[in-house]
């Protein structure tokens, strides 16, 4: 079809801007409306890809256990609360933040240039997860080529991967050192003193310490862990190839930016569910299941847990970081959609799809564990565990004692690859985007060289993590950075876009995009964005600072000096809103402090939506000194 140019509202044929991008009908049929930035190449690629940046390893490794931890069927109900109070309305602002001007998080904040700093912490933060979330994908692609064994290395202590006397797949009971009428000592157990009638003296029972297989496989094999992050060891090279080859994937699946990311999480962000349906049927076939599912949702769910205040904060966090809001790849992602799509029914169908799929995890995760307890004759709460402990330890061994344990092993832990995956796919895009936004002109036509070095770099930093100390970093990163961080950026977030750009005005340019809306409608929004969400992420902000307690891992306590590290760390990504703040303000145009605020708090003269088609109204640049966004003039602001 022969390429001509459609005439736009208030634009004749030759009266384009300098730098405005002549839209054709191809473009309108279907290709991109942002040349220069380009766009999703359909819906569904978009959707996919939000739904895998939010559905991610937390979903499956942390969500179950506060469930059964906080009241089981009960604790959906503070769960759905702080879903409405915080999570869907910062969800739902960021997308329409992102594609209403079309850029990243932090050229975006052209809308409140005192605020850009905000956007700076957002990209920090997703610098430092994305060196260790990569890790943990890597130990995901150990334990899946692992798998590919039988029977399971972890699936009992096996001498050839030196399994010690502490090892034993059942507790070993108590000891007696016990002296007998010919004066020699003999080391009996319970059991032979019980049909003896005897007792042991004081002081002279000896109890073992018990490792299960899988336990002691994660420590001193997977990782070969050192006593302390004090004794770095050497690097584990097949943890390192694993890195690698994490690495490898994210640069090759973002290697054309959101048009190649956008068809791998076709596959990437549907394949976990293929594996918990398969994982919960599986499950629910197997003796004991039922009282797995008991303690995590049924019997054992408990109304009056609803007055301890540690639930509903545990409810609001949880929430909040698993729909990854205020990390910037909301935004990042959503500036590529086109200008006119309903970012509104987008954000309800991911907020949705997320929370429904950490509930349904928990089903498939609990049978197994139900059945695990049972076989092993202890109670569900001494086999469930969070976070690594479930991934690469409880779950492992539970896997390993089902028929055919391989395919169940291989499953699971290709599962957590690809939900991993998704994320990391965000997370670098969201680095990317930045880059390209601040610099578009030289680095626009060169994103794959951008992409590449930047998985160079991470690959580079996160070696430190696949050391035998790496275990210890990786959990002293998230516990500072995957915190408070993003919690400061929410709040000033908020504060930015409804109280100083104006909640009416955001509104108004949301409207701009999905068509206008009755008063009623945006009644909720506008009670959350301005005082509802602030205030309890605040109050759980500073709840987490007032209950600070060092990180640990396990029982092994970490020295000063990496608590202090972890403190440099997340002050290094939040110092920029007052450094950024400081600098637009010295910069601005006014004769005393207060002009010059004023002035460092308005959008700057190219905020707007970033095509010329777009900007009607109070954006309408037709009769001014105006180029487009993205040209050098642009890049000066």
């Amino acid at each position: 079809m022969d390429k001509k140019e459609i005439e736009l509202p208030g634009f004749s044929k030759n009266n384009h801007l300098p730098g405005d991008t002549v839209v054709t009908d191809e473009q309108v049929d279907g290709s991109d409306e942002n040349v220069e930035r380009g766009n999703w190449s359909s819906k569904a690629d978009y959707l996919l890809s939000m739904i895998g940046y939010a559905v991610g390893l937390g979903n499956v490794w942390r969500f179950p256990y506060l469930a059964y931890k906080n009241g089981g069927g009960a604790f959906l109900i503070p769960y759905v609360i702080m879903l409405a109070l915080a999570g869907m309305p910062l969800f739902f602002l960021e997308c329409s933040f992102g594609q209403f001007a079309s850029l990243g998080p932090v050229a975006v904040w052209k809308a409140v240039p005192i605020f850009q700093g905000v956007g700076i912490t957002m990209v920090l933060v997703s610098t430092l997860v994305t060196i260790y979330y990569n890790c943990i994908i890597g130990y995901s692609l150990y334990y899946l080529f692992a798998s590919f064994q039988s029977p399971l290395p972890w699936a009992d202590c096996f001498s050839w991967w030196g399994a010690d006397e502490t090892c034993s797949r059942t507790p070993k009971g108590p000891l007696c050192n016990l002296t007998l009428d010919n004066g020699y000592f003999e080391m009996v157990n319970t059991t032979w003193l019980h049909v003896n009638n005897a007792t042991c003296p004081n002081g002279s029972e000896i109890t073992f310490s018990h490792l299960g297989p899988s336990e002691q496989y994660w420590d001193k094999v997977a990782l070969r862990r050192t006593s302390s992050i004090d004794e770095t060891g050497d690097v584990v090279w097949y943890l390192a190839l694993c890195l690698l080859l994490a690495w490898i994937i994210v640069g090759v699946a973002l290697s054309k930016g959101i048009k190649s990311s956008g068809k791998v999480v076709y596959f990437t962000a549907t394949f976990p569910y293929l594996v918990l349906i398969i994982l919960l049927v599986r499950g629910a076939t197997l003796e004991g299941a039922y009282k797995g599912i008991e303690y995590y949702i049924g019997s054992q769910s408990n109304i009056t847990k609803l007055r301890d205040s540690e639930v509903w904060k545990d409810a609001a966090t949880q929430i909040f970081f698993s729909l990854s809001v205020a990390w910037g790849g909301l935004t990042a992602l959503s500036s590529y959609n086109k200008f006119h799509n309903s970012c509104y029914t987008d954000a309800i169908i991911v907020c949705v799809v997320n929370c429904a799929t950490s509930v349904f995890a928990g089903f498939a995760i609990f049978s197994i564990l139900g059945h695990m307890a049972h076989i092993q004759n202890k109670l569900v709460p001494e086999v469930a565990k969070s976070g690594f402990g479930l991934a690469f330890i409880a779950y492992p061994e539970a896997l390993a004692q089902l028929p055919v344990a391989p395919l169940w092993s291989i499953l699971f832990f290709f599962m957590l690859v690809t939900l991993g995956l998704d994320s990391q796919f965000a997370i670098i895009e969201t680095i990317v985007t930045t880059l390209l936004d601040k610099f578009p002109n030289s680095l626009r036509s060169k994103r794959i060289f951008v992409t590449s070095g930047a998985c160079l770099l991470f690959f580079l930093l996160g070696l430190v993590c696949v050391t035998q100390a790496g275990i210890y970093w990786i959990n002293l990163i998230d516990h500072f950075t995957a915190g408070w961080g993003i919690l400061v950026a929410a709040v000033a977030e908020l504060i930015a876009l409804s109280w100083v750009y104006g909640v009416n005005r955001f509104i108004k340019d949301i409207e701009m995009m999905i068509g206008e809306k009755h008063w009623l409608f945006w009644l909720w929004w506008r009670a959350c964005w301005a005082f509802i969400s602030p205030v309890l992420l605040l109050a759980i902000l500073i709840w987490s600072l007032v209950t600070f307690t060092p990180p640990t891992y396990g029982s092994i306590q970490y020295p000063g000096w990496a608590t202090a590290l972890g403190w440099c760390m997340i002050i290094f990504c939040i110092m920029w809103i007052p450094i950024i703040a400081i600098k637009k303000i010295v910069l601005a145009k006014g004769s005393n402090l207060w002009q010059k605020i004023v002035a460092a708090s308005k959008p700057t003269p190219d905020w707007g939506p970033y095509l010329k088609q777009h900007r009607t109204g109070r954006y309408d640049k037709t009769n001014q000194d105006f180029t487009q966004a993205g040209t050098p003039e642009m890049a000066k602001h």
